[in-house]
């Protein structure tokens, strides 16, 4: 039987870092395991590409270049190849499949993030958004981005929930590993919160070590935050806040030296032993209307690895985070609570095979059949 074809149009992909990054990236591969699939990405990506997929690279600056170029591309693929699907990876890219769609008669669909939708830019309002309402399928990360594609007018029988997925480690790391690193890092018998991921506004970790680490080291002296990530200097439309600026306010709270930047980490075992040498993981994700935290991928990561997180319940976090089982959710800018339940499980940690359970229905072949169901709907 001839295998269905998939065409995935995407801006995210590495060498980019984060997490939309990651999701396309096991999106491709995952879907390649049922369909031929092509993907259009940001130049640089075919060296790191799956290996059953076929990657055709566009230059990724500037922004307008990378889509002129990405719709030529998507035009000819479309006309040549004859896809079945054209899938979005983001909303950026949307109107590029939808067009394409309507050259080859193919059905289209997109992969939508809260801040696709609710991104505050005159021309992208009124340009790409009504694309969303126009395609066949709409995939979303959480039950809140759900609820944003509705209120934006897209019918809810083309809305499907598919949460991002995780990559679930065969065997813990080995306890020499756990104990270098944190030797390597100046973290012996230290208590360490953990942070990874970029580091922008709405992550609020400069509000998190003002208003919550304090009162932390307060009662944990030994607690240390550790921090993998940067600013990130290819997303857009984010806020960033400077290792700088959150260093400084370390400085004026009383607690520069119990933060560590260790940059960004992108080597497997090397952001396992993090993750495994950590006492708890803090996502102060802040609520904030115009730019809403699609999922938390990072808290899934954390709680494959049996790290509890500790986190504001805003967006697409409360779906990230089970209450109780992965971590706990904390009423949003509530900071005094933040800092009472990160010591409460520093002092008693929660079961790491209760938190690894949550964490496997997040595995990617489950996150790949989801997908392929929602763009072939007809064939389930």
């Amino acid at each position: 039987m001839t295998q269905p074809r998939i065409l995935l149009i995407t801006r995210n992909l590495p060498p980019l870092v984060g997490g939309m990054e990651r999701l396309n990236w096991h999106m491709a591969d995952e879907l390649s395991k049922y369909a031929e699939v092509t993907v259009i990405g940001p130049k640089g990506a075919a060296a790191i590409k799956p290996e059953q997929v076929t990657l055709i690279e566009a230059q990724l600056k500037p922004l307008p270049l990378f889509l002129l170029i990405t719709l030529c591309k998507a035009l000819w693929l479309a006309l040549r190849w004859r896809p079945d699907v054209i899938l979005a990876g983001s909303g950026l890219t949307a109107p590029i499949a939808w067009l394409a769609s309507k050259l080859c008669r193919a059905q289209s669909a997109a992969y939508l993030h809260g801040f696709d939708i609710t991104v505050k830019h005159k021309l992208y309002q009124r340009l790409w958004a009504p694309t969303f309402r126009k395609l066949d399928r709409i995939i979303v990360n959480s039950t809140p981005t759900k609820g944003l594609a509705f209120a934006a007018g897209i019918p809810e029988r083309k809305i499907s929930i598919v949460y991002p997925g995780v990559s679930l480690p065969e065997a813990p790391q080995p306890a020499e590993n756990l104990a270098a690193f944190r030797e390597q890092h100046g973290l012996s018998e230290k208590k360490i919160l953990l942070s990874v991921g970029r580091l922008t506004t709405r992550k609020g970790l400069r509000e998190f070590v003002e208003q919550a680490l304090p009162a932390i080291v307060h009662v944990e002296p030994d607690a240390v935050l550790v921090v993998i990530g940067e600013a990130p200097k290819n997303s857009l439309g984010a806020g960033i806040q400077t290792i700088e600026s959150i260093q400084a306010q370390a400085e004026r709270s009383g607690v520069a030296g119990h933060i560590k930047f260790l940059g960004v980490i992108t080597e497997k075992t090397m952001l396992a032993t993090a993750y495994e040498a950590a006492d708890v993981h803090v996502f102060p994700v802040r609520h904030i209307p115009d730019d809403p935290e699609g999922f938390g991928m990072v808290a899934i990561e954390a709680a494959a690895h049996g790290l509890p997180t500790v986190a504001f319940a805003t967006g697409g976090v409360i779906d990230a985070v089970a209450n109780g089982k992965s971590g706990t959710l904390v009423a949003t800018g509530d900071y005094q609570a933040f800092a009472e339940v990160t010591i409460a499980i520093l002092e008693q940690p929660l079961p790491v095979t209760l938190i690894q359970n949550f964490a496997e229905q997040f595995a990617w072949h489950f996150v790949g059949k989801r997908i392929h169901a929602a763009c072939f709907p007809d064939k389930q």
